[in-house]
């Protein structure tokens, strides 16, 4: 579904991301775990069109994405829940679900969506009234998740989405990317979080200094002593 190949990505001097190659397959979660400064943002932003590599090319779909505006590879299925969540604390959750579902032009559709963001997240329907700004981080965290469903997107990236939540909101988060990917959804997860990402991604890339330094399924990551070592 997603082809990230030799990707590269400079701020003046300072290389960020140096030669880093993904791929996603369809319905499967994709976890790329790293500390802070990793490189892992720049990615993201790269995918979403924010961000113009130095090199390297990006493929949606079997289809180039590279020269395509972040407004256009969002109505092509690609959506992104950017780290620090990116809502309109001054709008109501339902108005900032609405903003989500601005690509889409039949109004059903955007209610249905509502309705299913509603279905994962209860509170948000509860509180659809309240300004986001009010929530709780975590709730505020459930209202990025589903800001970004109302596009209908078939690849969903996250970035860092258990960053300063309680350990009981993260293992609310990882129930619902697990609910997502068996309603068919794919999601592509970059996380500090190792235990998170561990516990929910098929396959996991480790990266750190820009550079991926390891990558294999999940399980065979979590029976390596040496690399949970250097994950922790």
């Amino acid at each position: 579904m997603l082809e990230v190949s030799g990707l590269i990505i400079n701020y003046g001097p300072f290389i960020a991301v140096n030669d880093i190659s993904i791929k996603v397959e369809a319905k499967e979660i994709v976890g790329v775990v790293g500390p802070n400064g990793a490189g892992k943002s720049s990615i993201v932003r790269a995918i979403g069109g924010l961000v113009k590599p130095k090199s390297g090319r990006i493929s949606f779909g079997g289809s180039a994405f590279d020269e395509l505006p972040a407004h256009e590879r969002i109505r092509r299925g690609c959506s992104i829940v950017p780290e620090g969540r990116g809502l309109f604390p001054q709008m109501s959750v339902e108005e900032n679900l609405l903003m989500g579902a601005y690509a889409l032009q039949d109004g059903a559709r955007v209610r249905a969506g509502m309705e299913r963001c509603f279905e994962f997240f209860p509170i948000l329907a509860e509180r659809r009234r309240q300004i986001a700004g009010t929530l709780s981080g975590g709730q505020q965290q459930m209202l990025a998740i589903s800001v970004g469903l109302m596009s209908e997107p078939t690849l969903c990236i996250l970035d860092e989405p258990s960053l300063g939540l309680a350990p009981i909101v993260i293992a609310e988060i990882g129930k619902t990317l697990r609910l997502l990917r068996e309603s068919g959804l794919t999601v592509l997860l970059f996380e500090q979080n190792a235990k998170l990402t561990c516990s929910v991604s098929d396959r996991i890339y480790i990266v750190a200094s820009g550079q991926i330094q390891h990558y294999d399924r999940a399980d065979r990551i979590l029976s390596n002593p040496e690399l949970i070592k250097h994950l922790v």
